[in-house]
């Protein structure tokens, strides 16, 4: 079991390369689980079985410091993707477009 995260400037049109991002897990409290930059092609690779168990969890991507880098204020300081891990077998994508003022995002399966 796997999450990748690929994350794009929609300003831009491109990459958003060296946005954070924390993944925790969702039970009865909030509990940090990894946490990651993205790389040159937009990406995280893929957080393991180690990290993730069936369950409920989500990945806080911190969209202020990205856009501050950029010499932009954003509506939305951080933005939230929460997500259900169904089978220990999924291997999934997690897919986020980010702009100062809107962002969308796509879950899928990774190849």
């Amino acid at each position: 079991m796997s999450v990748s995260v690929r994350a794009v400037d929609g300003v831009y049109g491109r990459s958003a390369v060296g946005l954070r991002a924390r993944l925790e897990r969702i039970d009865d409290r909030l509990a940090p689980v990894a946490h990651g930059e993205t790389d040159g092609d937009g990406t995280i690779p893929g957080w393991s079985a180690s990290c993730l168990q069936r369950g409920t969890h989500r990945i806080v991507f911190d969209s202020d410091r990205y856009f501050a880098t950029l010499g932009v204020t954003a509506a939305y300081p951080e933005v939230v993707v929460t997500f259900r891990v169904l089978e220990e077998s999924d291997n999934s994508l997690i897919q986020v477009v980010l702009s100062p003022y809107a962002y969308s995002t796509y879950f899928g399966t990774a190849a």
